[in-house]
């Protein structure tokens, strides 16, 4: 497949290829080079909960924090 670059440098991805790679409006791609190879990679966002999940160690458990918050000793 090919695609012609417009005026402004932009190029429409063919409908298969949208259609096949789940790529929408709002879709972030990632560009490189290598060897004179342009390549797009679609970017799957990270879940934010994951990204945070284990970040604050401590040594109390949840029952504790809770205790801590309603002000129970």
């Amino acid at each position: 497949m090919t695609a012609v670059v417009a005026e402004r440098g932009q190029v429409t991805i063919p409908k298969v290829l949208r259609d096949r790679l789940g790529i929408k409006p709002a879709t972030v791609l990632a560009f490189s080079v290598k060897n004179g190879v342009l390549t797009a990679v679609k970017v799957v966002p990270e879940d934010p909960v994951a990204a945070v999940t284990g970040c604050l160690k401590t040594d109390r458990d949840s029952d504790e924090w809770m205790d801590e918050l309603r002000g129970e000793p």
